[in-house]
Parts: C-alpha cells; structure tokens; sequence
C-alpha cells in the first residue's frame, strides 16, 4: 500500500476497536514497531494500550477517535480531546511500514483542523515522553513548542507499558491553533 491511493478520514465507532488496538501496538511495541521511526520498545515493554481503554475513548463526550483510511484498509489514527478551549492530542500511530510517507503530518493537521474548525479551540496540547527527542523536533517542525512543564510516567500502571528505565517523565507541547490553515 502507498499513499497514492485516496485517504478517508472517518471517526472511530466500537466496531473498530480491535482494529485500532493493533495498529497502535504495531507502530509502538515489538518487533512491527521497529520497522518505523516511532516505536518506544527502547524504552518500555508491554502494550501501549487495549480494548477497554479505546472503547473508553470512543464512548466519552468530547473526544474523537480520528481514523485514517486507504482502501478500506485502517492506516493511522489519533485521538483528540477537547478541553475547554483547548484540544488534547495523543494516541497517535501510524502503520510502520508507511511512516516517513506523509501520512502523520497529514493526520496531525486533519486532527488540528477538526479542533480548531469544529470545536473553536484556541490551542492543541500533547504529552510525549522526554526521551523521544527525534519525535520532539518533528511536532516542533509542524508548530509545537515545548511549555516547560512536565508531568510524571505513570510507573506502576501496566496499561501504560512496563518502564525499562527509571527516569520517563513526559514535556508538554503545544501549538495556537491560529497557525492552522482553513
């Protein structure tokens, strides 16, 4: 599969849970998630997410699962969330062997759009984990800057992944949403 088939974007509903379940843990965990540039196995085992915690995100007012398609086929995904005026971005994950294709830039600005246009927010935030620095300076090349704050890894919380070291913590980021273009 390339890019050069049509993309569909849709919002998840409870049938997609298995579906995006296994994306994201392809993109993160195991040996799938070291055939892309995103994948955390250096730093944690485990999942990264399951079922009952996607149906969850499904299920809750004001968030949106954002499902990117080709083909009939689930290739990326993201959840947003709004949080009063602003929008919270997280779960993001794209197939491993399409990443670097453009896909994540064109899901990350189809999520800010949805934000932005639909919710009226003024600004997207986001976690990621302090030592992902090559994930860092791609969100910072598409308009994210760090804030200066951080907040702890949940160590203890299985459903979180297993920590391979001691010193996770996660920087906040975010991006005005004035920047995004209609």
């Amino acid at each position: 599969m390339s890019l050069s088939s049509p993309l569909s974007f849709r919002t998840a509903v409870i049938a997609d849970v298995p579906s995006i379940v296994s994306l994201v843990e392809s993109a993160y965990r195991g040996e799938s998630g070291m055939r892309g540039w995103t994948t955390e196995s250096h730093l944690l085992d485990g999942r990264r997410t399951d079922a009952e915690s996607v149906a969850g995100l499904i299920e809750r007012t004001g968030n949106v699962l954002l499902l990117a398609e080709q083909e009939g086929t689930l290739i990326a995904c993201c959840h947003i969330e709004q949080q009063g005026k602003v929008g919270y971005f997280g779960m993001f994950a794209v197939s491993p062997v399409l990443q670097k294709g453009g896909l994540g830039r064109t899901l990350l600005a189809k999520a800010e759009r949805v934000a932005s246009d639909e919710w009226r927010c003024t600004a997207m935030h986001m976690t990621v984990i302090e030592q992902r620095a090559e994930l860092i300076a791609w969100y910072e090349r598409r308009g994210y800057r760090l804030t200066g704050e951080f907040k702890p890894f949940p160590y203890g919380q299985e459903r979180f992944g297993i920590p391979r070291r001691e010193d996770l913590r996660f920087v906040c980021m975010s991006k005005p949403l004035d920047e995004v273009a209609a």
